[in-house]
């Protein structure tokens, strides 16, 4: 069953505007945007991706990712940043039967609200999943390893 991974970037979009500055000078007024891609972790095929202005977070992208991935395609798990420790991530893993490896953030808590995403993080993530004992640097360090082929 394919894995996926998960992650966004910032990319700077120079326009006509920015050269002008640079050239005559003036105020330099930058444009970022973010993409958010989706790679399946044994090829290394780029199979969702999203640009979103900068202000957007991480987490809210992710259920929009999965859909780009036909629902009749399996996932087996869905590997992510603390950033997308949200239930709505859980929740959009979950209901496409894949598990989530996402470490907790700093500040997690068990959710008292029953989904589905919920359940797979009580019974796993945050009490002895993939992540427990790791710090987030060690996490990111493995899920960086992982990925390069």
């Amino acid at each position: 069953m394919p894995c996926r991974t998960v992650d966004s970037t910032g990319i700077k979009v120079e326009g006509e505007g920015e050269w002008h500055a640079r050239k005559h000078g003036g105020p330099k007024r930058r444009v970022w945007r973010k993409i958010h891609l989706g790679v399946d972790e044994e090829t290394l095929e780029v199979r969702a991706v999203e640009i979103t202005g900068s202000h957007i977070g991480d987490a809210p992208v992710l259920p929009d990712l999965l859909k780009h991935i036909p629902a009749h395609e399996q996932i087996g798990s869905v590997t992510a940043g603390g950033a997308y420790d949200t239930r709505n991530c859980h929740d959009a893993i979950a209901d496409r039967g894949a598990h989530a490896v996402i470490p907790p953030r700093k500040n997690a808590k068990l959710w008292k609200t029953v989904t589905a995403g919920a359940l797979a993080v009580a019974s796993g993530a945050r009490t002895g999943g993939a992540s427990a004992g790791n710090s987030s640097d060690q996490w990111r360090t493995k899920a960086r390893r992982e990925t390069k082929h």
